[in-house]
């Protein structure tokens, strides 16, 4: 199924996008892992506002 979610996101306009991925610590300590699909201009952006 993943085979067919990826070759979907890189015809068209997917290839547009990335996934990022960043970790988050929590309140308790612990991280855990934020990921999002955002336009490639905003990855910076994306990473500089998720706290």
């Amino acid at each position: 199924m993943a085979k067919k979610s990826v070759a979907s996101l890189q015809t068209g306009g997917g290839k547009a996008h990335t996934k990022v991925i960043k970790m988050v610590k929590n309140e308790r300590g612990s991280y855990s892992f934020r990921e999002e699909m955002v336009l490639n201009g905003d990855v910076k952006e994306w990473f500089a506002k998720t706290k």
